[in-house]
């Protein structure tokens, strides 16, 4: 009985830990890359640094930046360490390590790689830390494998609430994308270790909601057919931009260029979508903001919707570590828009194109990671706008069926299965095959 208290007083100083080293870890990868925007850019972002810089500083810079990445990937050789599959693998199967070590070289990579400009989310490299924040915490307590992979699980969950500020969509996303199956012993660690990591970021990067309040109305019951519709077509957005990133991969796998040279050729052609269109810049969050606020035009709205992919395609493809799950937010944002821009200029009765973003937000989300209820979540937690429930759970609905119907795999299970891992969900839960 008593060391049984002792492994369940362990188990619950590791839920603390990871809690507080995924959120130190998130406050201290944006604060690093705020100073340097404003020490050495003299900016507030990273788009504003772009625009003020000459064309071929940003073609040079991104260039830059993937070499030095590419330079560090050079020592941490090997899967371990990088990506949300491995956290999968480690949870759900238990099998795949994640060293600390590599994983803060690949986090280092990234952040030189967003840093100098590439089209890349930072929320990569803080979900990846939080997962091996509890692999390494769960080994120095020397926890049994379960409770390990249940540390991994709540450290994932920590680093997606401290990237995003929440916290239920974190929990879904282990349960949803990263578990598959809805298991109590995973639901609770996962709830007190996004409590935390949420606590102490909003006490230094702020409570709100990090796109800032927004105001929705449904216009009528109707109006939920013209959010299904949306629904459909993000999620033929969304899939093309999966399948122009597994071009994109194909492309430069063929060229056999090595480390560091790929992911330095790849900054460079973003660099040549950046001279043209510095929005692209970064994982996309203020072009996002205004068009929420309906600032843009619909040909400029069309225009980053394509430099974003494409600047995307060339960051990620070629090597260089980061995140596309904020990247494709904006891909679902820009789609919504133009959606809702199209409805009006049919005379057919629309809310705000604002709306219709942050719904197409939600609908590209779930029509990628196969995650609905997630998607649908972190939209209504990212906005704090109870009204716009009704549209996010139709479009994220309808998103998925269609996703799945085109492409059986979501992006995570897609990665698992080129290393010959099935990942299926059925009503008797999760299967797994070779």
């Amino acid at each position: 009985m008593f060391e049984r208290w002792i492994e369940r007083w362990r188990f619950g100083l590791g839920v603390g830990l990871v809690a507080v080293a995924a959120a130190a870890f998130a406050v201290g990868f944006r604060a690093s890359l705020a100073a340097v925007m404003h020490g050495v850019f003299g900016a507030s972002d990273v788009v504003s640094a772009m625009r003020g810089m000459p064309g071929w500083l940003r073609v040079a810079l991104p260039a830059l930046g993937g070499l030095c990445g590419g330079a560090i990937g050079l020592l941490s050789t090997g899967r371990a360490g990088g990506g949300v599959g491995n956290v999968m693998e480690a949870v759900a199967l238990g099998r795949v390590d994640l060293p600390m070590r590599v994983t803060l070289q690949k986090s280092a990579a990234s952040w030189l790689a967003i840093a100098s400009g590439g089209s890349l989310g930072r929320e990569g490299p803080l979900i990846q830390f939080g997962g091996a924040a509890g692999k390494f915490i769960g080994d120095r307590l020397a926890l049994d494998a379960e409770r390990t992979r249940l540390l991994i699980a709540a450290g994932t969950a920590a680093g997606f609430a401290a990237a995003y500020n929440t916290p239920f969509a974190s929990v879904l996303f282990v349960l949803e994308v990263v578990i598959g199956v809805v298991a109590l012993e995973a639901i609770l660690p996962a709830l007190v270790a996004t409590a935390i990591s949420s606590a102490l970021t909003r006490a230094i990067a702020g409570a709100g909601p990090i796109y800032g309040q927004r105001v929705f109305q449904l216009q009528s019951p109707f109006e939920l057919i013209a959010f299904a519709g949306l629904g459909l077509g993000a999620a033929l957005g969304a899939q093309a931009f999966m399948r122009l990133l597994s071009l994109g991969e194909d492309l430069f796998r063929s060229g056999r260029l090595p480390l560091p040279w790929r992911p330095a050729l790849g900054g460079a052609a973003c660099g040549l979508v950046l001279v043209a269109l510095p929005e692209v810049a970064g994982n996309g969050y203020e072009p996002l903001n205004a068009l929420l606020d309906a600032r843009l035009s619909v040909g400029f709205v069309a225009l980053l919707l394509v430099g974003k992919c494409v600047a995307t395609t060339f960051s990620v493809s070629s090597g260089n570590p980061g995140g596309v799950f904020t990247p494709t937010l904006l891909v679902g944002g820009a789609l919504g828009y133009l959606y809702g821009a199209g409805l009006t200029a049919l005379g057919i009765p629309a809310g705000p194109t604002g709306g219709y973003a942050l719904v197409g937000m939600a609908a590209a989300s779930a029509a990628t990671t196969h995650a609905p209820l997630m998607a649908a979540v972190l939209v209504f937690e990212l906005s704090g706008d109870y009204a716009i429930v009704l549209p996010l759970v139709m479009a994220t609905a309808v998103a998925t069926v269609a996703s799945r119907w085109l492409r059986r795999d979501s992006i995570y299970a897609a990665e698992l299965r080129e290393r010959g891992v099935g990942w299926q969900m059925t009503l008797e839960g999760r299967r797994v095959g070779e």
